[in-house]
């Protein structure tokens, strides 16, 4: 997989009620959004960008050497607008997998980024995300932690079955949290913005299983733990502690 046929795109938007103008707060002397961005480019798997409807993100991020790309303010998903901004960024269709990582996860390892983009490499994959082994027992039952509900198709790599906020699965053995990256298969993103919402998705306001009630293959690398999302005042003391530590 070539870096030039890979785009990394971040969407970022000012909207977060808990942590207001959230892209933009400082961490250790760099507004979150750069931080985000420079993960994605330690990954090393092709061009960065952040999909924003945002002026002052996009200035922020240029000018710290980022690349930013303007996108309508009235889109459903974070799906619809990294779609948006592909078609903006590559009108000639050269761009073959689109990684869609979120802004507020200064914290990711870039090779959990470059494990997602590696499942692509099997081609009865549509989409691939990232999961970890739930060890905390508060997330078995707490309904904002998403569980995958999957098989194990090989070595640290789960085929996702169904997602949920609910404890799942019945009975003994591990669980899985849910990590909020994926990377498209450029015709499964494309297919993915048409669908009407499902529902399911609709049910356990998971856009996800759009896709799994469409039919498309959801592959997941286990990954050992769940990166920082920063939320709240308390997740961005976190993420101050941790980056304030190089």
């Amino acid at each position: 997989m070539t870096q030039d046929r890979t785009l990394v795109l971040i969407p970022a938007r000012m909207a977060a009620t808990r942590l207001p103008g959230k892209p933009l707060l400082d961490i250790a002397g760099l507004p979150m959004i750069v931080h985000v961005v420079r993960r994605a480019e330690a990954a090393r798997i092709g061009r960065v960008a952040v999909a924003t409807d945002t002026p002052e993100i996009a200035a922020v991020v240029n000018s710290h050497g980022g690349e930013a790309v303007m996108t309508r303010a009235d889109h459903a998903s974070g799906s619809d607008r990294i779609h948006e901004a592909l078609c903006k960024l590559d009108p000639e269709d050269n761009i073959e997998m689109v990684v869609n990582l979120q802004g507020d996860l200064p914290t990711i390892p870039p090779q959990d980024v470059r494990a997602a983009l590696k499942l692509l490499d099997d081609s009865s994959v549509d989409i691939a995300t990232l999961t970890a082994e739930i060890r905390d027992d508060e997330e078995h039952t707490t309904p904002s932690v998403v569980k995958l509900v999957g098989s194990l198709v090989g070595d640290k790599r789960l085929r996702a079955l169904y997602f949920t906020r609910a404890t799942a699965p019945y009975g003994n053995g591990p669980r899985y949290h849910h990590i909020g990256l994926y990377a498209y298969r450029r015709q499964a993103l494309e297919r993915y913005v048409k669908l009407p919402p499902s529902i399911l998705e609709c049910r356990e306001k998971l856009e996800q299983l759009r896709a799994l009630e469409a039919g498309m293959r959801i592959d997941a690398a286990i990954v050992d733990t769940v990166p920082l999302g920063v939320d709240t005042p308390a997740d961005l003391e976190t993420a101050r502690r941790i980056l304030a530590k190089g």
